[in-house]
């Protein structure tokens, strides 16, 4: 509904009368409605309008210049991006398909932890039958089979380990006598070494459902905090990703929640005209179990109602709190004392007000987190760029002082040669009484000023017994 700034300059009311009458040509009804109805400007739209647009849009590199074919498809693919980037709201935080994938992946692993222990207690049964009955829980004994190996070298040394790994004295006292009187046949060293490492992998698919287990949470908590808050992590993860999507989740009416997971039975009683479910997957939350046989449904349908509310606050609120799920879920917890005790709750309006001003104080809380993280980040980023910016500042003026210092050698190398041949070519020149050269004592001279200060003469003999000794060489190679 905004107009842009340049079309309202264009279509100033303050223009004269004569440069009012102008018909705009506008492709979008409800844009061409808006001008009409803000400026006061008929707008035209139609196939004429249509065609001319289609045709500008065609010929539009032609038509501006520096603009390529390539430069305006570049242009309406980023448009097309941020158009869709502004509907969609992404939020690397609260995407709900790695719930979705989660879920999927704890469900499988449910299921292949089973298959998989009932494999090890088939297989390692008939080594030490014994111990299925001592130890049912599928994941404590692989590792008490991992543990034992070969029944005949358990013994009383051993006892300490398996406490650690049962919880329980009694049970490992009572494992330690079963190996002593069992009835299973004899293995082999190389039947238990694959026993044991087959045990192995079933002990670390454990150990990563756990971890699983505990990542779920933490999405959930991000994603979904006042669904979770109500019905729980897993609970909640199962109906967002029955439903695809927390947004559809949050589109479905009450009715549907309640049911959702039991289309089955439901189409089922439509077809046979029996009676239809009562719940659906919300049927693993442990309200309903706490419930009386004859107050299982009405609970169902209060629960689905509050999970829906849940769902949308979820979605839509900019900073998603449980504040709102623990109330609903008190609310959940008094209809069930209502159904038992015939206490009345309190009313819902009560329960919100209280709720949206704890929400508020929360939210309020968050934002001042938020903002204080905001600055740290930009303060953090203010020093290492200043520190980027120093370190790049130090090369140039190491070079710079480099070159000035090879500059002043250079001068100095200058003067010190110039200075050489003058002091050769000065001699001192001996006073009258030659007093004063000998209380002077001179300074040793360098090399080079020493070879400058030889006498002439002994210059002289050198070259000679040179010439000499080169003729010697000269005879003696004729030779």
């Amino acid at each position: 509904g905004v107009l842009h700034e340049d079309l309202r300059l264009l279509l100033d009311t303050s223009l004269p009368p004569k440069r009012k009458k102008v018909v705009l040509g506008v492709g979008d009804a409800k844009m061409g409605a808006a001008v009409l109805e803000e400026l006061g400007v008929q707008c035209q739209t139609g196939g004429v309008v249509a065609e001319l647009m289609r045709g500008i849009r065609l010929h539009f590199p032609a038509l501006v210049r520096g603009l390529t074919a390539q430069s305006a498809a570049k242009a309406q693919l980023g448009l097309g991006h941020s158009y869709s980037r502004a509907k969609v709201k992404f939020n690397v935080h609260r995407v709900d398909n790695m719930i979705i994938q989660s879920i999927s992946l704890l469900d499988q692993l449910d299921k292949d932890i089973n298959t998989f222990s009932m494999r090890v207690r088939e297989w390692y049964g008939y080594h030490f039958p014994e111990l299925i009955k001592i130890v049912p829980e599928n994941s404590m004994y692989c590792q008490v089979a991992k543990f034992i190996g070969n029944r005949r070298e358990l013994s009383e040394e051993s006892l300490e380990g398996l406490e650690e790994i049962v919880m329980d004295s009694a049970k490992a006292q009572a494992i330690l006598e079963a190996s002593r009187s069992s009835m299973g046949m004899d293995i082999s060293p190389l039947d238990l070494i694959n026993i044991e490492s087959f045990s192995r992998r079933v002990i670390s698919l454990s150990d990563y459902r756990k971890g699983l287990q505990e990542y779920l949470r933490s999405k959930m908590s991000q994603v979904a905090p006042s669904l979770s808050a109500l019905i729980g992590e897993v609970v909640g993860a199962r109906l967002i990703s029955h439903a695809g999507s927390l947004t559809n989740l949050a589109k479905y009416p009450a009715s549907t929640v309640q049911i959702l997971g039991a289309e089955k039975a439901l189409f089922r009683a439509l077809k046979t005209r029996g009676n239809t479910p009562k719940y659906g997957l919300i049927f693993h939350s442990t309200f309903i179990g706490r419930a009386a046989a004859k107050n299982k449904g009405r609970i169902s349908r209060y629960l689905a109602n509050k999970c829906t509310i849940a769902s949308r606050i979820d979605c839509f609120s900019e900073v998603p709190t449980s504040v709102f799920g623990d109330k609903l879920r008190e609310q959940v917890e008094e209809r069930l004392a209502f159904y038992e005790t015939g206490e009345p709750p309190r009313k819902n309006l009560e329960v919100m007000k209280e709720a949206v001003v704890e929400a508020s104080e929360v939210v309020a809380e968050v934002k001042r987190r938020q903002e204080k993280k905001e600055k740290k980040r930009k303060k953090r980023e203010k020093r290492r760029l200043e520190a980027l910016a120093a370190a790049a500042e130090e090369p140039a003026e190491n070079s710079v002082m480099e070159t000035e210092e090879n500059d002043v050698g250079a001068k100095k190398k200058k003067k010190k040669k110039k200075q050489q041949p003058e002091e050769s070519e000065a001699e001192p020149e001996p006073e009258e009484n030659g007093v004063e050269e000998e209380e002077e004592e001179e300074e040793p001279l360098p090399k080079k000023k020493r070879k400058v200060l030889v006498e002439p003469e002994q210059q002289e003999e050198e070259e000679e017994e040179k010439k000499k000794k080169k003729k010697k060489k000269k005879a003696a190679a004729q030779d």
